[in-house]
């Protein structure tokens, strides 16, 4: 009895002091980012996201949701342009070219010298038929902040799209990626689904336009989101050569939507 019993408490101890390390690992993996991929937990992958969708209702609710003329990414091979920090005084040169290769993106907006600077381009992105979507004010590190600063950053951008355009976001991409419970929290308050990326080419630190095109051309994957900056010397140029890369590769281009349909992002969700 007594060799069980003390069998029973050093076991229990073993299983706290698993269930602890488990706890602080948790802990960690939600509230680290994670380099290149942004958040590491609860993260839902396009492809995934489409086919829960699908099961829930046996297929049925794919052509309901999905909007007029979109595409089926079950059956394409998809790929989603994503620019984050816009407008710049690139967004200009780089919506000409959207519109030449008929191509539609998601821009994550920034407010603070971007939207309040720009407010014409702005009103463009939305008349194209971009999607417009949330990337805070003034792109703080959200998890450092308090919930009500948080909800603050992500408010300001939507009042200031919503005003310009009568477009109100519904889905945002927290700063380098880096998100937790707490900024979960207030995008499910706010009704913002979390929008992270798969593929980048570190344009943020180099203005050489052919690596550039080469990072993404060769990182590119089947469901993939792409993150790119417009306001960068060398990305806008490079983009003609990613289009027409990814193309020869037979890529078709949607916006983030579109890539998740028939799956309606969830606020609060980390999808990539």
């Amino acid at each position: 009895m007594g060799a069980t019993g003390g069998g029973d408490r050093t076991g229990s101890r073993k299983r706290r002091a698993g269930r602890s390390v488990a706890a602080v690992a948790v802990a960690v993996c939600v509230a680290v980012g994670v380099s290149g991929s942004g958040a590491a937990y609860g993260v839902t992958s396009a492809r995934g996201a489409r086919e829960a969708a699908f099961k829930v209702d046996n297929g049925k609710g794919g052509e309901r949701n999905k909007a007029p003329g979109s595409v089926d990414c079950r059956k394409a091979k998809c790929i989603a342009l994503t620019f984050d920090s816009a407008p710049s005084a690139h967004t200009a040169a780089l919506l000409r070219i959207l519109e030449r290769k008929k191509v539609r993106a998601t821009f994550f907006l920034l407010g603070h010298r971007h939207v309040d600077a720009y407010p014409g381009l702005v009103k463009r992105m939305a008349a194209d038929g971009h999607v417009l979507a949330n990337h805070t004010w003034t792109h703080p590190r959200l998890p450092s902040l308090t919930p009500a600063q948080i909800r603050a950053q992500l408010t300001m951008l939507n009042d200031a799209v919503q005003k310009l355009t009568g477009i109100r976001p519904t889905l945002m991409r927290p700063p380098q990626g880096r998100t937790d419970q707490k900024v979960a929290q207030v995008c499910r308050e706010l009704g913002l689904a979390q929008v992270l990326w798969s593929d980048s080419a570190s344009d943020y630190a180099t203005t050489d336009t052919p690596l550039i095109r080469q990072r993404i051309l060769s990182g590119a994957s089947r469901g993939g989101i792409v993150l790119l900056h417009d306001l960068y010397q060398g990305t806008v140029p490079a983009v003609p050569g990613i289009i027409d890369g990814l193309r020869r590769q037979g890529y078709t281009f949607v916006t983030v939507p579109e890539l998740l349909a028939p799956a309606v992002p969830q606020p609060g969700a980390v999808y990539r």
